[in-house]
């Protein structure tokens, strides 16, 4: 198993340009987005067929995937091999700016169309004139701006905030999301016009689960990377080590395996790589036996529960080390705070169920809800 393993990497290593990496790595260090790609696997090979295919037309294309498995290098690849590859590619995550800025982000602003604007500025859509817009969870765009957005696709213009001129653009649009937003239509919060018209050309980008010829392709990119930054010695993965990359579910993605190669290099004593160094968690999606019926079902269902946790709280991990890289005043009550703020929505206010939901009781609950003004 382990030689048959090591064969998709060998193979690997003589189709080096089926990698794609970010143009500036640095950007994404602590971010959940991922750093390189490859095509190694038969359904990423797919895939990429149906990159090539599409990147010579205009048609509006949808990257649908998890967080982490390379949305954002797709929308680059598809740009690079695109009739616009000599024009800007200009990425933008939806769900980084506020309702009311977003507007003005992505159409531009005149010269006092509110407070704060004392000078005109063009949006992303100007910006990428004659070249790609990406637009990375759209799914995150409120309502008011979705309307926008489909005027804006379908005359192939733009308004400014505060101007009534029309500004012509030629820029092609790809959208992703990690959401599902045919579920968000049905709730009333996607326009379903407007989710027709983004999703002409539909790309599901499978997580690295789904793709594990994939794996070790990337954990030899990743060896390499590391081995340049850090100026150690080549590393190698012991066969325990390469069943256990292979066996993980990655919730996270290539961003997770990319830290995890990160860390076992930097922590390793040896030449050699093994399981202690990846220090991952105790879960596979593989069994190590043949189960019954029953047994198959309740290892299923422990399994989704399980991995639905895990990716969450990689995510959670994922935010709480941005907040540690910009290190905000009163973290621990800015944390706390918004947990029980959050927390006590979600309940709808109840207490009880707030306090169940938290594990902590009503009196401690109703104490935290006074310091933060929520109760009298």
């Amino acid at each position: 198993m382990s030689a048959q393993r090591w064969d998709i990497r060998d193979s690997y290593t003589e189709r080096v340009d089926h990698v794609i990496t970010h143009p500036n790595p640095s950007a994404v260090s602590l971010s959940v987005r991922a750093s390189a790609l490859v095509f190694s696997d038969p359904k990423s090979q797919n895939l990429l067929s149906l990159i090539e295919r599409i990147a010579t037309s205009d048609a509006t294309a949808l990257i649908i995937g998890e967080t982490g498995t390379g949305k954002e290098l797709i929308a680059r690849h598809i740009h690079s091999l695109s009739n616009r590859r000599n024009g800007p590619f200009q990425a933008i995550n939806c769900g980084a700016f506020s309702e009311t800025l977003v507007e003005s982000e992505l159409f531009g602003y005149e010269k006092g169309a509110f407070t704060g604007a004392n000078t005109s500025k063009i949006g992303w859509f100007e910006t990428a004139n004659g070249g790609t817009l990406f637009l990375d969870e759209i799914g995150d765009l409120p309502q008011s701006t979705q309307v926008k957005l489909l005027r804006v696709l379908q005359e192939r213009e733009v308004v400014r905030v505060g101007s009534r001129k029309p500004v012509p653009i030629d820029v092609r649009l790809i959208a992703a999301t990690n959401v599902n937003l045919e579920e968000a239509v049905k709730a009333g919060r996607f326009r379903e016009d407007l989710y027709y018209r983004i999703k002409v050309v539909p790309v599901d980008l499978l997580p690295l689960r789904e793709r594990r010829g994939d794996i070790l392709p990337l954990v030899e990119h990743f060896l390499n990377v590391y081995r340049s930054k850090l100026n150690t010695s080549k590393h190698t993965l012991s066969p325990e080590t390469t069943s256990l990359l292979m066996e993980y579910a990655w919730p996270g993605n290539i961003r997770e395996l990319e830290n995890v190669i990160h860390r076992a290099v930097l922590v390793s004593t040896s030449d050699t790589l093994s399981p202690k160094d990846l220090n991952l968690p105790k879960l596979s999606l593989n069994t190590q036996h043949a189960p019954s019926e029953d047994d198959r079902h309740v290892s299923i269902v422990a399994n989704k529960i399980s991995f639905e946790q895990q990716s969450t709280l990689y995510k959670l991990e994922n935010v709480l080390e941005e907040l540690f890289e910009q290190a905000p005043d009163n973290l621990y009550e800015l944390i706390n705070g918004s947990t029980v703020r959050k927390a006590y929505e979600h309940s709808k206010n109840n207490q009880v169920h707030t306090a169940k939901l938290l594990g902590i009781s009503r009196n401690i609950l109703r104490a935290r809800l006074k310091e933060l003004n929520l109760i009298a």
